[in-house]
């Protein structure tokens, strides 16, 4: 039922074009921010949650395989997450804002979400994460208002065309 009024319903998407244009906001105002820095550095971040992981009640890390991942991915290859980061949080709250993509916006913003959360960064994640779930299980309403009225109806169009090349034929 509840799913049902977030997907449908045009009062939904009033109130999901609220909860989609707050977040999108805090979301191209972070990366806006590292973006005009004068050179944003993850280095720093990423050493301190390998430092500092994740720990149980009982001291053990929590969450290893990131702390590894972080290890021997991320931090060798630091450059690229300082262009990913601030150009990805800038795309995501253009989406997000512009209701263009929307879905595939928050789902990237829920990846990276949960990847500040796994190294340990509470801050305002777990109301993002809240959040964007509603925002990613209302689809298609939830950019109804944006962009997305017109560009989700053209990809199917196309994506249809290329699936069936005898019936783009037939209609040119």
């Amino acid at each position: 039922m509840f799913n049902k009024f977030l997907r449908e319903n045009k009062i939904a998407a009033v109130i999901l074009t609220v909860l989609r244009v707050y977040l999108g906001y805090s979301w191209v105002t972070a990366g806006i921010g590292k973006l005009t820095s004068g050179g944003f550095d993850a280095s720093g971040f990423i050493k301190g949650a390998i430092a500092n992981p994740v720990k149980g009640p009982d001291g053990a890390v929590v969450f290893g395989w990131y702390v590894d991942f972080l290890k021997h991915f991320a931090l060798p290859n630091v450059d690229i997450f300082n262009v990913v980061v601030p150009v990805g949080e800038t795309l995501i709250g253009l989406g997000l804002i512009l209701g263009c993509l929307t879905t595939a916006a928050m789902f990237f913003g829920l990846v990276m979400n949960f990847t500040f959360f796994l190294a340990g960064t509470v801050s305002h994640n777990p109301r993002d994460i809240f959040l964007g779930f509603i925002i990613l299980t209302a689809g298609y309403n939830a950019g109804k208002i944006g962009l997305d009225r017109w560009v989700v109806p053209f990809i199917r169009k196309m994506s249809n065309r290329n699936a069936n090349p005898d019936k783009a034929k037939a209609t040119v």
